[in-house]
């Protein structure tokens, strides 16, 4: 999508600030006892409240044998990404990735960060801080002018050095009208190279990275990819709009840090 009014603007700002400050609220709900189904209770909730849509909740990817069931797509340790919520409960230590999406006005933001329950270890804060590193890295590398392989060379020379492998066959993607759309972001690439990226486009960026090989292989559900090791992965991702002056992180959460 190509914003191209004020309105349209406006709106994608505003999906982008609710969505983010459900997200915040939603890491903070995330403790040792638990479900993930009701994790994905408490966003079907928060959405709703606000007179929004759920735009993952009844989606049919290409290929898909059946529509997502739910609005939270939540993955843990070694689940790469668009895990179903069930009756798992979440214990001490483990990592959560929480994947969200929301529709306001018809037009789609996506947004995603790993949490610790509880506490965790030192190298899943590592691979959860250098993750989220490479996010900032890509949303720095994202301006009108430059290459979408601009975005992801920046995203894999985040992770050089630091002991984690980048997930190559998942990536980011443009959002806006519908939940998946042209171009693709790899979280790999070569700079100068992909389409370019032009003002009043709207990005999804979302590096994916695991502890350790970067193999995933896909769950008997349909929908969950999860390590080939069983190591355990993260997963970042903000929906972006990109202007002349600045790239404006449309899903920044309220108390977030970012660049």
């Amino acid at each position: 999508m190509i914003i191209r009014t004020p309105e349209e603007r406006a709106d994608s700002i505003e999906a982008g600030k609710r969505l983010g400050a459900i997200l915040e609220e939603l890491s903070h709900a995330v403790h040792p006892g638990i479900t993930t189904k009701d994790m994905n209770a408490l966003a079907e909730k928060l959405i709703q409240e606000g007179g929004d849509g759920m735009p993952f909740k009844g989606y049919s990817p290409e290929g898909a044998p059946y529509p997502y069931p739910t609005a939270l797509c939540i993955s843990v340790n070694d689940e790469v990404v668009h895990g179903i919520p069930s009756e798992r409960v979440l214990k001490e230590g483990d990592i959560v990735t929480l994947d969200l999406g929301l529709t306001h006005h018809g037009i789609i933001m996506d947004s995603a960060l790993t949490v610790p329950v509880g506490k965790t270890d030192s190298r899943s804060y590592a691979l959860m801080d250098t993750t989220q590193a490479a996010l900032e890295a890509g949303i720095a590398a994202a301006r009108p002018g430059a290459r979408v392989g601009d975005i992801s060379h920046a995203i894999e020379e985040s992770f050089k050095g630091s002991g984690f492998s980048v997930v190559k066959i998942l990536g980011g993607h443009g959002v806006g009208r519908h939940v998946h759309e042209e171009p693709f972001i790899g979280n790999t690439g070569h700079p100068g190279t992909g389409p370019e990226i032009l003002s009043g486009m709207v990005l999804a960026l979302e590096p994916i990275a695991n502890a350790g090989k970067p193999h995933v292989d896909m769950l008997d559900d349909d929908y969950t990819f999860a390590t080939r090791d069983g190591s355990r992965s993260a997963h970042f991702e903000h929906s972006i709009l990109i202007e002349d002056a600045e790239t404006i992180v449309l899903t920044r959460r309220p108390n977030e840090t970012g660049s």
